[in-house]
């Protein structure tokens, strides 16, 4: 698979492929949650370091956003395989809801 462009559908794919493949099997859904948290604790420890006020330390060291980012995707992907959830479909049913809940919510916040 060409790792230049990838839909979300594809991306969810691949990753089952890996696992059943390369990573042998799922980790159970509790294990991915536990995880996922970990992943987003990443991302906001490298967020506060990046953006906020925190200074990196040593261990931080060879840890980059974009590679953070994409292991809070990858388990998220792995959730949504093992729940039989269709991303796409999902998002797309997000958007949707966003549009009607929110089509004038944000243009009408004075605080905006």
């Amino acid at each position: 698979m060409s790792t230049e462009e990838i839909s979300i559908r594809e991306a969810q794919k691949a990753v089952d492929e890996w696992i059943r493949t390369t990573g042998v099997r799922y980790f159970n859904e509790l294990t991915n949650m536990a995880i996922l948290t970990e992943e987003v604790g990443e991302v906001a420890r490298l967020m506060s370091r990046i953006y906020g006020d925190q200074s990196f330390k040593e261990s931080d060291e060879g840890k980059n956003l974009p590679d953070e980012l994409a292991d809070v995707m990858w388990v998220l992907i792995c959730i949504a395989n093992q729940t039989n959830t269709d991303l796409t479909e999902a998002l797309q049913k997000n958007f949707e809801k966003k549009n009607m809940r929110d089509s004038n919510r944000h243009r009408e916040n004075k605080k905006l």
